[in-house]
């Protein structure tokens, strides 16, 4: 029942021949402590309500400066019955629900699937609330990008990645990078408690592996005075991120596709060199191979270590989309964010083109109907015609034969 005692064992945070009392030397203002962390809870409380207030009034005037356009649809015709099925059972109804669905309903097997996709499509988000999500994240990442890059610019660790680990871990903590993390913490916090609502994409489950992994590296950091490395950290993710959220909101508009396409291509490169050459070659290189020069592994130390693994993983499964976007781009094919646009149903929805077809199927079976009954009655209106001209040519001869 000596849990909680023994999650704060120095032996689990700190260097070997270092105690709690050693690090009690710095002063309380100096170094940090766990109930720290509480502050990040009305932080992400407030995070999602400024973000409200963001995407409800600030938002939609940018939105509509760039174009963005909310897409038109084709609502499912009222069925209580589908819709039961719909929101309790499957949004993809089996071929054996198909047909038990057909005996209940009395709809065809065409009717019953074109209701379930436009039944789909109605739940899909509007551009305009894609568009709003990724304008609150750009300027997010863009304040924290600056402020971070303010803050850390004029500090030697910076530059000399050695300095992260000189007197660790009496160093002292500056209120700049309190705040710092406190607030990533806290968006980070509010991405979590808005992901029920928040666009489900293709990444998902990456999304939320990567949320809960940042929030316990920032955690865990914090707690063990990693402050100066776990800075780097976030103004390294930070730093591509802007350029994706840019490229988004852009997308999301119209007439913008030279612009979107150069940030994508900045994007591109600025992820694969900082996620993929920068994050392990000085980051990791600095946590699993410097820090030993300053104590010997311990507890702590294997645990960063593994969840900057984590991190390194993720960026490498992005990667892999990332390059297939540029592979499409190059072939001239692009049109969706393999990583981040593009939502989980799409491609199950749009097989051969079925769900534009679908959209616009009233008005192409209305249009059809309309050439054919004007066909059939140009047709009608033709034999008339002749009959009406046969007729008479045989009552003229009728008459010259009498005469």
């Amino acid at each position: 029942m000596d849990l909680l005692p023994d999650i704060w064992r120095q032996e689990y945070w700190l260097p070997p021949g270092v105690t709690w009392r050693d690090v009690e030397q710095l002063a309380e203002s100096d170094r940090p402590r766990p109930h720290d962390l509480l502050v990040a809870l009305p932080l992400a409380l407030g995070f999602v309500a400024l973000r409200y207030m963001f995407e409800r009034f600030i938002a939609p005037p940018m939105g509509r400066c760039l174009g963005v356009k909310k897409r038109l649809q084709v609502t499912a015709a009222p069925s209580p019955k589908l819709e039961v099925f719909y929101s309790q059972r499957s949004r993809q109804p089996t071929q054996s629900d198909i047909v038990s669905l057909m005996s209940l309903c009395g709809k065809t097997q065409r009717q019953i699937e074109r209701w379930f996709r436009l039944r789909r499509n109605q739940d899909r988000p509007c551009q305009t609330k894609k568009f709003g999500e990724a304008a609150w994240r750009f300027f997010f990442y863009l304040t924290a990008f600056m402020s971070g890059l303010a803050c850390l610019v004029v500090r030697p660790w910076f530059w000399d990645l050695r300095e992260c680990w000189r007197r660790y871990p009496f160093q002292p903590m500056e209120r700049a990078h309190y705040w710092y993390y406190m607030l990533e913490l806290g968006f980070y916090g509010s991405l979590l408690l808005r992901i029920s609502v928040d666009i489900k994409r293709k990444d998902f489950k990456e999304q939320v592996i990567h949320h809960l992994a940042t929030i316990f590296l920032l955690s865990f950091s914090y707690c063990a005075n990693y402050i100066r490395i776990g800075t780097l950290v976030m103004l390294l993710h930070d730093s591509s991120d802007i350029l994706l959220e840019s490229a988004k909101m852009f997308n999301y508009g119209t007439g913008w596709r030279k612009t979107c396409d150069t940030l994508f291509v900045v994007f591109a490169v600025a992820f694969l060199v900082t996620r993929l050459v920068i994050f392990p070659s000085k980051i990791i290189h600095t946590t699993l191979v410097l820090s030993m020069e300053a104590f010997e592994p311990f507890f702590g130390y294997y645990f960063f270590n593994v969840l900057l693994m984590v991190l390194q993983v993720l960026h490498i499964f992005w990667a892999g989309l990332i390059l297939r976007m540029v592979y499409k781009f190059l072939k001239g094919k692009l049109e969706k964010d393999e990583r981040s646009d593009e939502e989980s149903e799409i491609e199950e929805d749009d097989k051969g083109g079925e769900e534009n077809m679908d959209q616009g199927e009233d008005y192409c079976l209305e249009k059809s109907k309309n050439n054919l009954n004007s066909q059939l009655s140009m047709l009608t209106n033709n034999c008339v015609l002749n009959n009406l001209t046969n007729h008479r040519a045989s009552v003229a001869d009728r008459m010259r034969k009498a005469q």
